[in-house]
């Protein structure tokens, strides 16, 4: 038996040790039903959605996840849970087998139906996405019949994936029952690298919405550096013609100027941010699931580069124009300040000499008096 390690240990090395393990995506065979519903949350409503999970598993006699869980998988019978914390929101994903019988013939049943509904309309948040996708045997299934009755023909999205090993479809629209959906063909996979295949497309959905928040507060702060802009162009043109007695008033507007510019910044800096790194999140999450051309088909990459680099570059765009305008505003500032404080010290130093000179004008009238 090998000897134990006896050194002092790093109080974190066991959590950093087991984040190349955290969330784990789960084996999976077809045919099967899962519901994806990302909740928006703060921190209090995070926590508020451990306590919404706790009251489910209490409702099937388990234990609750502990204090500091932030994910977890369980069976609870009609269907199996996923449960997930992050950062900014709270997935949900549901999952249960179906039935492959005249699929694509009629509405298809969703996961989420096996879902207690008054537990499923009380989940904490706000919902950002939700998603039904069904992964299914790749035989005796045609892109007509899945477009029959599950996705609109006229926004199809479809390509092969995993390398030729499955078929995605979508239409990335929201259907009458407020899901988005997605149909997977997966053939020839082991049941680990579906469950991964799986995994990467509830996320590439997952990260898409969450990329996109930063799009409103581009439109809004656009609007916001559209004024300040004009305004220090005004200033500019104060600045360089004014007189020493105009200097202070416009220092005054130039300071509620940068108040301004960066309460914007600090309103929108981590938004815009956070975007960013969602949008590299979904680029990887493209990337991983090395899609194909169907022939006549657009794939989900193609509509992904069509569709939201108008959006990207907006944010992108709105970020570096803050930063520009935050770097302006303070150079100019700095040299109104600087010009205003040695002008004070030019008055002050003449100011000076002007009472030296009376100084000695008085000592020679002392002495003449004196005689």
């Amino acid at each position: 038996m090998p000897t134990p390690l006896h050194v002092t240990q790093h109080p974190h090395r066991a959590l950093l040790h087991n984040e190349i393990h955290a969330r784990p995506p789960e084996s999976m065979t077809a045919p099967l039903a899962i519901a994806h519903i990302v909740m928006l949350a703060d921190a209090a409503g995070r926590e508020a959605s451990r306590a919404h999970v706790a009251a489910l598993l209490r409702d099937h006699h388990l234990a609750p996840p502990g204090e500091h869980t932030t994910h977890l998988r369980i069976d609870l019978g009609a269907y199996r849970l996923r449960w997930e914390m992050h950062t900014e929101f709270v997935s949900w994903t549901f999952t249960v087998p179906t039935a492959i019988d005249a699929f694509g013939e009629r509405e298809p049943a969703s996961a989420a139906d096996a879902v207690p509904q008054d537990w499923l309309a009380a989940l904490p948040g706000q919902c950002l996405c939700s998603l039904n996708l069904w992964v299914l045997p790749t035989h005796a299934f045609g892109s007509g019949s899945l477009v029959k009755h599950v996705l609109h023909e006229d926004t199809l999205v479809a390509s092969t994936v995993a390398d030729g090993h499955g078929e995605v479809y979508t239409d990335f629209a929201i259907h009458a029952d407020g899901f988005s959906r997605m149909v997977l063909l997966a053939g020839g996979m082991t049941p680990r690298r579906l469950g991964r295949l799986v995994q990467r497309l509830l996320e590439i959905e997952t990260y898409r919405m969450a990329a996109l928040l930063g799009l409103p507060a581009a439109r809004e702060a656009a609007n916001v550096l559209a004024f300040a802009e004009s305004e220090l162009a005004e200033l500019a043109n104060a600045i360089r013609t004014a007189n020493r007695d105009a200097e202070p008033v416009l220092l005054d507007r130039l300071t509620r100027l940068a108040g301004q510019v960066e309460s914007q910044y600090a309103a929108t800096h981590s938004r815009f941010s956070a975007s960013s790194a969602y949008f590299e999140l979904l680029d990887r999450r493209i990337q991983d699931i090395a899609e194909s051309r169907l022939a006549g088909m657009q794939t989900i990459r193609e509509f992904m580069d069509r569709r939201l680099t108008p959006a990207r570059s907006t944010c992108e765009w709105a970020a570096r124009r803050q930063d520009a305008l935050s770097q302006r505003v303070s150079r100019m500032s700095n040299l109104l300040r600087t010009r205003v404080e040695i002008e004070q010290q030019q008055s002050s130093q003449a100011l000076l000499t002007t009472m030296n000179h009376r100084q000695d004008l008085q000592l020679k009238m002392q002495s003449t008096v004196e005689g």
